[in-house]
């Protein structure tokens, strides 16, 4: 009971504190705009509390070699990114890293991950996701590089900022966060799909989402947030769009016969670099404590990729290494189909995985 009680006051003091420096540091525009902001912020908080309650009992995941494995990683030279590299590597994998800077990022995981994991494992290549040529050009060297790939880890991510298109048109939460990762992911179904015939194991697609999918929503009417744009709710549409991406993909490959699994997963509030633009930047105190460390974000990542338990269960939303509930809009088949096809426009595909 006394462990109950605590976390209700936990629960309050974070509320309590977030909502303070929200209205401290702009009002609504509106009334819409309030709830939203309340919505926002309930489901960080609503996840906080699962973590803490079941977090030490089920997010756990068993690492094992796959010394003949391929992966690629976007986004994996800092922060939760360098904790699931660090996870593949134990796994003895060789890892193509899609970083925006490579000398950055060598410095940054050189720096993190011993020398007798790295052992030649990490192939590092230039890759921003909010960028579609520099997301072709990617594809196009792991492709000169293998054959085929059993792992494709869609990570890259940035939350809130400042409103601003990509080159390419698209409202820069959902270019880098979806839309570079849709792209990717369609470049490279060849080689995940012959990994998957030579080995005659499944290749794996991980879509690093978030519990703020809950509060996302498909606007095809102003899909670029040009009538309005909040940080918060563009956040929560990206990573909606990550899980309707997932479902529907399950789907396609079951009728299409590929033997390639997709999850979508939320890692947890995790205490890293991407809350820099976010409400609880300076909250410092309150994110070391309530929040989990990279590394504990990484195992729901990772039981996603390898766990030998889900195998068959291909589509599901992931968080503290369980299947767990994914947002009603996810679940409408329907509505996924309808947005992927949507999105295969906006980039000129006519059939993912072969054009």
């Amino acid at each position: 009971m006394i462990f109950y009680i605590v976390l209700i006051l936990l629960f309050l003091l974070i509320l309590f504190s977030v909502t303070f420096i929200l209205f401290k540091s702009r009002t609504p525009r509106d009334f819409n705009e309030f709830l939203m902001e309340l919505q926002y912020i309930y489901l960080g908080f609503e996840t906080n509390i699962q973590d803490l309650i079941y977090g030490p009992c089920f997010n756990k995941v068993s690492l094992y070699s796959q010394s003949s494995s391929v992966a690629v990683l976007t986004g994996g030279n800092r922060g939760l990114g360098l904790s699931i590299l660090k996870k593949l590597l134990q796994c003895e994998m060789t890892v193509i890293l899609g970083v925006r800077n490579i000398e950055a990022a060598r410095k940054s995981v050189e720096s993190y991950i011993d020398s007798s994991l790295l052992m030649n494992k990490v192939i590092y290549e230039n890759c921003d996701t909010g960028d579609l040529s520099s997301v072709r050009e990617f594809a196009k060297r792991v492709q000169e590089r293998c054959r085929g790939i059993n792992l494709l880890i869609n990570n890259a991510g940035i939350m809130s900022g400042p409103y601003k298109l990509t080159k390419d048109g698209f409202e820069t939460q959902m270019a880098v966060n979806y839309i570079g990762h849709f792209l990717l992911t369609h470049l490279l179904m060849p080689q995940l799909i012959f990994a998957s015939k030579e080995s005659g194991k499944t290749s794996r697609i991980v879509s690093v989402s978030s519990c703020s999918h809950h509060g996302g929503r498909v606007k095809y009417d102003d899909f670029n947030c040009t009538k309005f744009y909040n940080p918060g709710m563009s956040y929560c549409d990206s990573k909606l769009a990550q899980v309707m991406f997932t479902r529907h993909l399950h789907k396609m490959f079951i009728e299409k016969s590929w033997n390639v699994q997709p999850y979508s997963c939320h890692p947890g509030l995790v205490n890293t670099g991407i809350f820099e633009n976010s409400l609880v930047k300076s909250l410092n105190w309150l994110r070391k404590l309530t929040m989990k460390t990279p590394e504990q974000g990484a195992r729901t990542v990772i039981y996603a990729a390898i766990a030998p338990e889900i195998e068959s269960n291909g589509g599901v939303y992931i968080t503290n290494c369980r299947p767990s509930r994914m947002a009603k809009t996810a679940m409408d088949n329907a509505e996924c189909r309808k947005f992927f096809s949507f999105t295969c426009d906006l980039l000129g595909i006519k059939n993912f995985g072969t054009d």
